[in-house]
């Protein structure tokens, strides 16, 4: 932590704060002023101004595919959110998530009612989620680097005592360094490896009924058997307790000034190898973001609107491909109950060589163990709404695919890895809790689907 971020108050909120995107060109990756977001303090009125210096770049990076859109700007002139937001969704998903607030207010030694919400902003630090940061001004410098793995036990023991709520004491104010950079309301940090690759480690959670290191670990693993992109993750034990590390799809490494090539994948190219010594970032937005909605309006969205999203404002060379993937992560969710896959747990990266924005890798899939017979997802998903059905999900198969017969083909793809299921947690250490809890979790054909469909879906090979 810097002294200006140790220093700082907020007793007097800033009213504007300096918005940093990382770029690629010239033979250098860095931070560069993007631009301006001012009036603060006047709710609902705040502004973005991009710098005409920053649009005039070789490779900007679109701040917000909705109400900041790099199409057409000249810069210089203050930008409105859109119509019906109090927030710029691009910038908004650049700051901390439940967890990451309450590790600031703990380093901060504060409450969250003494906290501005620019203060979450500006402390998140810059191995924040994306490729933007946010400083009180434009000489500000950057806060907050990620830990190396060899510090997880301290890590976790840190993580510990926010989620006790304990003020952790000063003598290890090092390790909130990536704590309070993802997203989400589980304990987590970003840590570097040995090669230093950033990775995501989330650590168990005190309420936990199982091993939720194994259960992500498993549940993306299936994912990535049935065509699905994952990032690579790892299960390590630390201090007696199993943690789930993913590697971070929105670093990418190169020779200095190239951006990713397109279309490819972030974790395709390790540091070390020839020429490769630069660590580039992506841009990310949540699907809340691409598709212009609020927290409240967020609630009540679905699938088919996620894909209508992606047909109106994501890059062409990838639309067939994000649709089809985008229903195989709901046939997927629906199985293995994955009932936390709201809006924030769906993203799009920023294709810096295509100058557009395609769906990201799966991130944050979780099986839930409910009792009820009947299950609901957090999205809508088909003409019964919510309810978790392989016959709810086909229903409209029209918003993802040109033919009923495509979305037949990608739902038994799934299903039938997921039968197979128990392999992919038992190659992370699945013990007899984990799989009793996984049992209740991951249902059979016939307890998702009617007769008919069953009876169709087990057709589709013969």
């Amino acid at each position: 932590m810097t002294s200006e971020s140790k220093n700082h108050s907020y007793a007097k909120p800033p009213t504007s704060v300096a918005v940093f995107a990382h770029v690629a060109a010239n033979g250098r990756n860095e931070f560069v002023p993007a631009g301006m977001l001012e009036h603060l303090d006047q709710g609902g009125d705040a502004t973005f101004t991009y710098g005409t210096k920053y649009v005039q770049r070789m490779n900007p990076m679109e701040i917000d595919p909705v109400a900041l859109p790099l199409k057409g700007e000249k810069g210089g002139e203050p930008r409105h959110m859109a119509k019906g937001l109090t927030e710029f969704g691009g910038i908004r998903d650049a700051a901390p998530d439940a967890w990451g607030r309450r590790v600031i207010e703990n380093k901060l030694k504060v409450s969250g009612a003494e906290l501005p919400e620019v203060a979450y902003l500006i402390e998140a630090g810059s191995d924040r989620v994306g490729a933007l940061d946010v400083r009180p001004g434009r000489g500000s410098p950057p806060i907050s680097l990620a830990n190396s793995v060899v510090d997880l036990e301290r890590l976790l023991m840190v993580a510990d005592k926010i989620e006790s709520n304990e003020q952790v004491p000063d003598e290890f104010l090092p390790y909130f360094n990536g704590l309070g950079t993802a997203g989400g309301a589980r304990p987590k940090a970003s840590v570097r490896d040995e090669n230093g690759v950033l990775w995501l480690v989330k650590f168990p959670a005190q309420k936990d009924r199982a091993c939720n290191a194994v259960l992500e670990g498993g549940a993306l693993s299936l994912a990535r058997a049935v065509g699905i992109r994952v990032p690579p993750i790892d299960v390590r034990t630390v201090g007696g307790k199993k943690v789930l590390l993913i590697r971070r799809f929105d670093r990418y490494w190169s020779s200095p000034g190239e951006v990713l090539p397109a279309g490819r994948e972030s974790w395709e190219s390790d540091p070390g190898t020839q020429h490769v010594t630069a660590e580039g970032r992506i841009g990310l937005c949540s699907a809340m973001t691409l598709m212009g909605l609020d927290e409240y309006t967020a609630r009540n969205s679905s699938y088919a609107a996620i894909a209508q999203a992606i047909r109106a404002r994501c890059t062409h060379r990838y639309i067939a491909r994000d649709l089809q993937e985008m229903f195989a992560r709901m046939v997927l969710n629906v199985i293995v109950n994955n009932n936390d896959d709201h809006l924030r747990n769906h993203a799009f990266v920023y294709d810096m060589a295509l100058r557009g924005w395609r769906l990201s890798p799966l991130y944050d899939v979780l099986p839930m163990n409910v009792v009820a017979s009947e299950r609901y997802l957090h999205l809508s998903v088909g003409e019964q709404g919510r309810l978790a059905t392989l016959d709810n999900a086909l229903s409209k198969w029209p918003a993802f695919f040109s033919s009923r017969e495509g979305a037949l083909m990608v739902m038994h793809r799934v299903w039938v890895e997921s039968r197979d299921w128990l392999r992919h947690f038992e190659a992370f250490g699945a013990t007899k809790t984990d799989l009793a809890y996984l049992s209740g979790a991951i249902r059979r054909l016939s307890d998702l689907a009617s007769p008919a469909l069953e009876a169709e879906l087990r057709g589709v090979a013969q």
